[in-house]
């Protein structure tokens, strides 16, 4: 014999509202991080931090190109040989801008490179997080399929190759 009713949602007045929702309660303990693990957030941290104070010792240059002969580093060959700058023409005069504080020069000169010196800064106070407390925080990358954000960045550094090129060939070049 088959039983055709149906059960009901519990009324409100059903619902023990003393205890804790079972979304809301933790089963068993939270990950934590290997020792390898935070190892290499720290060297992430540190090599970024790096990264951020090379930057803000480099004296942004005026053009908005070649910050990066002041270390040592030869020209931009393909600007030299082609007169278009290449996608990375104008990152280090970018970095160097935001490091000292200057984020709309940064995002003028090359938009990516504001978006790779802003995402720096994420990666130091992210990886000194999850080196200090174990907690592993890029857990939460995994939550968002890749293919939601990796199409939007490349076409993001396209249209900053483009919007340099842009202020290249018109002569608004720098800051």
């Amino acid at each position: 014999m088959t039983d055709n009713t149906t059960t009901a949602a519990p009324a409100l007045g059903d619902i023990d509202l003393r205890s804790p929702l079972l979304i809301y309660t933790r089963i068993g303990k939270p990950d934590r991080t290997s020792i390898g693990g935070r190892v290499l957030a720290a060297a992430i941290a540190v090599s970024c931090l790096a990264v951020l104070i090379t930057a803000a010792r480099l004296q942004p240059s005026r053009s908005g190109l070649a910050t990066h002969t002041a270390m040592g580093f030869d020209e931009c060959q393909f600007l030299k040989r082609s007169n278009l700058p290449c996608p990375s023409c104008g990152m280090t005069t970018s970095f160097a801008w935001y490091a000292r504080g200057n984020a709309l020069a940064s995002l003028y000169v090359q938009p990516m490179g504001f978006a790779l010196a802003l995402l720096a800064t994420v990666c130091v106070w992210a990886g000194a997080y999850i080196a200090f407390t174990g907690k592993p925080a890029h857990r939460l990358m995994r939550l968002i399929p890749s293919r939601y954000y990796l199409l939007p960045i490349m076409l993001f550094a396209a249209l900053a190759w483009g919007w340099k090129m842009f202020i290249h060939v018109r002569g608004l070049d720098g800051w």
